[in-house]
């Protein structure tokens, strides 16, 4: 049975509750440089100094927001890797990158505040951030995983396996996870990976704006391609959904 808080702590924690959403609404008004403690104790209606209780800087709050936003990302991924658990690979690929985009659309500026522009003199405390930060490419690296359990990528290991510096920074990748997965598909996972969030990019931030006119045909076209390139058998496992 979890310990009940008392009023003060039930108090203390609508107020954290209370910042963090003014701080959002902040993200969306002016984007992830124009937080401004100041401004949220105005509209909290209190002094300055009592929102500093609560988070000691703006970089305090902002990686509160950073964290929040890759465990909101981590679980709706890791959400649509367990749905489709036991399904193909490709059903499951098409599953996991489809959610990403939809909490993309949904939270455009929650996403542009873990994956766009760096905030202006600001530095993520790794201890906090770096665990939040992977969980979804760990959800897209244990698919790897299972594809090359069912047998490989055939596409995959038509290239060459790379040495050098790049293969000792996929061997660091390899252990991470703690399942054998080789070089090459490693290679294509990662590209696929780039591929997902920098489409997702683009289409947030403009960039696609008179070029694309569906961008969910788009996106669901792109899907399949770049499971081609990672060995899955796009005719005979396309999903119907």
């Amino acid at each position: 049975m979890s310990e009940r808080l008392t009023p003060r702590q039930r108090a203390r924690q609508a107020t954290l509750e209370e910042i963090k959403r003014l701080a959002r609404e902040q993200l969306s008004r002016t984007g992830s440089a124009g937080i401004s403690l100041r401004e949220i104790a105005r509209e909290l209606n209190i002094v300055s100094s009592a929102v500093y209780r609560y988070f000691p800087s703006r970089d305090e709050l902002l990686t509160e927001l950073i964290v929040e936003a890759y465990d909101a990302l981590g679980d709706v991924a890791e959400a649509a890797s367990a749905a489709t658990a036991g399904e193909p690979p490709l059903v499951r690929w098409a599953a996991i990158a489809r959610a990403i985009r939809r909490w993309a659309l949904a939270d455009p500026a929650e996403w542009a505040l873990i994956y766009g522009s760096p905030v202006p003199g600001y530095q993520a405390p790794g201890e906090r951030t770096i665990e939040p930060a992977t969980r979804v490419p760990r959800v897209l690296l244990e698919l790897l995983a299972d594809i090359e359990a069912a047998g490989g990528s055939p596409v995959a290991a038509s290239f060459p396996a790379p040495g050098g510096v790049v293969g000792a920074d996929l061997e660091g990748v390899r252990a991470a996870i703690g399942r054998p997965i080789p070089d090459t598909l490693l290679l294509a996972g990662l590209a696929a990976w780039s591929f997902l969030f920098g489409a997702i990019n683009l289409e947030l931030f403009g960039h696609f704006t008179n070029v694309i006119t569906d961008f969910d045909a788009y996106f669901e076209v792109q899907v399949e391609r770049i499971a081609s390139s990672l060995g899955l058998n796009v005719a005979a496992e396309r999903p119907t959904n």
